[in-house]
């Protein structure tokens, strides 16, 4: 096989293992976020702040209700974090070529974020066209909030998978819990295919900006902290340590840059489930969501969830890329 091919090889299994790691740690806090971004259009909120929300999460559901939807985002983040990796190494050498570099060449903080964010799109991108990226994220949000939301899915179920569930207004109540399949069905019974990608302007403008915002950040703290140790060494001579710290600086600035596109797109993907319009009524946009969040809470209604999402978000970008590092060294 050519080093090219297995290089890419190593960066999807490097990526996919990182990513269904972090997965399985963050996903409490990221259920946690939906919850607090779901409830900036409600009139009263359901939740005073993330421990409150984690607090009633965990007495009314339980474990099981920390991780309600976690199956799916597994799979997406093992994809995505594949993708997201063997896109940015690729890119790399092509904007290598381009300025006729050597493959050893060490980009510039500038090109390396072009690189990030040409990951990003493409990223997102394939998974919208192998239904793994958008469509998994509105049905983890849609499973997110059935605890919580005032009526059950349209779904057909059998009876003995109803749950106690949290109303609101009117305290526990038995509902039926679809899982993720049902779900999705539903969402493609009433809306069609094209409903499986509602909120997609937000994960674009996520996984784009992020991109850059992530790899230009792990790149500049990292070789910051390699330099320290020696102006010889390079990128490559990153320990242990200094992967997780970069990681964890990289994701809390990927997901606080990124945090208004993610809250809108959350809003917009649990509307119909939390503050049901009819079927008459027209859809959400990406423009018209943003407007209604700051006309109801301003700028802190766009950040509604931010506090624990950058909170989960450092350690768990920390892991991904102690792993990710930590393979490319020994198996690199």
């Amino acid at each position: 096989m050519p080093p090219s091919a297995m290089r890419a090889v190593k960066d999807i299994m490097f990526g996919s293992i990182a990513g269904m790691v972090s997965k399985v740690f963050e996903h409490p806090f990221d259920l946690t976020k939906v919850r607090l971004q779901s409830q900036v259009l409600d009139t009263t909120a359901r939740f005073n702040g993330p421990i409150d929300c984690l607090v009633k999460t965990w007495e009314n559901e339980g474990v099981r209700g920390l991780y309600r939807g976690l199956p799916a985002p597994i799979v997406a983040a093992m994809l995505e974090n594949a993708s997201l990796f063997v896109s940015y190494s690729e890119l790399q050498n092509v904007i290598r070529q381009i300025n006729s570099q050597p493959l050893s060449h060490e980009l510039s903080l500038p090109q390396l974020a072009l690189a990030g964010a040409g990951a990003g799109a493409i990223t997102s991108f394939l998974l919208q066209v192998t239904h793994a990226c958008t469509p998994v994220e509105l049905v983890k949000c849609k499973m997110q909030v059935q605890m919580i939301a005032p009526k059950p899915l349209s779904v057909s179920i059998p009876e003995s998978t109803a749950a106690a569930t949290l109303d609101s207004s009117l305290g526990p109540i038995l509902r039926p819990l679809p899982g993720p399949i049902a779900v999705l069905m539903s969402v493609i019974r009433t809306e069609g295919l094209r409903g499986l990608w509602l909120g997609q302007t937000g994960t674009l403008i996520r996984e784009c900006g992020g991109g850059a915002a992530w790899f230009a950040t792990k790149e500049f703290v990292g070789t910051t902290l390699i330099k320290r140790r020696g102006s010889e060494l390079t990128r490559k001579d990153i320990v242990p340590w200094e992967s997780a710290l970069s990681g964890a600086c990289a994701g809390g600035v990927f997901n606080f840059s990124m945090f208004p596109a993610d809250s809108i797109k959350s809003t917009m993907q649990t509307e119909e489930d939390l503050r049901p319009r009819g079927s008459n009524a027209p859809k959400p946009t990406f423009l018209g969501t943003a407007k209604a969040m700051y006309r109801a809470q301003g700028v802190k209604g766009l950040y509604a969830g931010c506090g624990i999402t950058v909170a989960r978000a450092i350690p768990s970008s920390a892991i991904i890329f102690l792993i990710y590092d930590g393979l490319s060294s020994r198996f690199g």
